[in-house]
């Protein structure tokens, strides 16, 4: 499509290193910034589909941008300046290579553990007696690896301390980060009506070596979310929870016959199928932040984004 960004190939002045991930692609310049532009692509089961979402970009950086904000003064972010729709520029972090998730509920890939019998989760034990979408009675922390290719694993604190992933006093800092920023979170989503089911936060260091929130928050490429007016009769009624995450897309694949394992075949995402999704992330975005979304000019949305950036750069 052309109103999407599938993928860049920019050479900006002073650039040292590109990354291309599954979503983003993160531009370094003078080893110092980090310009990172949210493509439109989207995955699931950590698969890159082969067509673009129309404004999905934009949203998840305009989200991530207005967290990142709204979260500051619990931890320091990564976040200098947003120069286009698409593009946040920050400093240059070194990541820790583990991803905090945090579960308030018992939903996607926790429930599909728990029914399959699990009641230990990345070292954390689950209640026993509970039903889909229930809530915990505290949320859980499971963190997982940051596989640089294929998937993330799930992994105990104990087992990131022995592998020393992560120092023990860093570790502490980030489940006390990771439960703060979540709790924020669930406040300002219930303010909107919503409910934070789940996320997951990224952390590095900075140059002067403090631990500093990285990437994204708050989107629904890392977070789930629930609408609250119904939640608890639709539990009651054993119902599906209205949701507004990536959840809708990973059903629609797997009802597709496509759970990202070896032989199987990704089903063509038409016309209709990708503008719902698209209209979902907006009205994901219009939820969670409370402001009108306001579409940016796609006409030749690679060149405008470019020229933001360069823009930028040399101001």
């Amino acid at each position: 499509m052309g109103n999407t960004i599938l993928k860049t190939d920019f050479d900006f002045p002073g650039q040292t290193k590109v990354y291309h991930g599954k979503v983003r692609e993160v531009y370094t310049i003078n080893n110092d910034l980090l310009v990172m532009i949210v493509s439109d692509r989207i995955s699931a089961f950590d698969v890159v589909m082969p067509k673009g979402i129309p404004f999905k970009g934009q949203v998840l950086n305009q989200i991530a941008a207005k967290f990142l904000d709204a979260t500051e003064d619990i931890v320091p972010n990564w976040k200098i300046a947003m120069p286009d729709a698409m593009v946040t520029v920050g400093k240059y972090c070194e990541p820790f290579k583990v991803e905090m998730v945090i579960r308030g509920y018992l939903s996607g890939h926790a429930w599909r553990e728990y029914r399959d019998g699990k009641r230990i989760l990345c070292g954390v034990a689950m209640p026993d007696g509970m039903k889909e979408n229930d809530k915990f009675p505290t949320p859980l922390i499971t963190p997982t690896t940051k596989a640089d290719v294929g998937h993330d694993e799930d992994i105990s604190r104990e087992e990131i301390l022995k592998q020393g992933l992560v120092s023990e006093e860093d570790y502490l800092l980030l489940e006390k980060y990771t439960r703060e920023i979540f709790q924020r979170g669930t406040e300002i989503a219930a303010d909107m009506g919503l409910i934070l089911v789940d996320t997951k936060y990224e952390f590095g260091k900075d140059k002067d070596g403090n631990i500093t929130l990285i990437d994204e928050i708050h989107t629904p490429d890392s977070s789930r979310y629930f609408y609250m007016d119904g939640y608890a009769d639709r539990q009651d009624a054993d119902e599906s929870q209205k949701q507004l995450s990536k959840e809708f897309v990973r059903q629609w694949l797997i009802s597709n016959g496509f759970q990202g394992k070896d032989g199987q075949q990704i089903p063509d995402m038409d016309g209709a199928f990708i503008d719902s999704v698209s209209e979902r992330y907006i009205e994901l975005y219009e939820n969670i932040t409370g402001d009108k979304f306001v579409k940016a000019d796609v006409t030749d949305v690679l060149n405008r984004v470019e020229k933001n950036i360069l823009a930028y750069l040399s101001a």
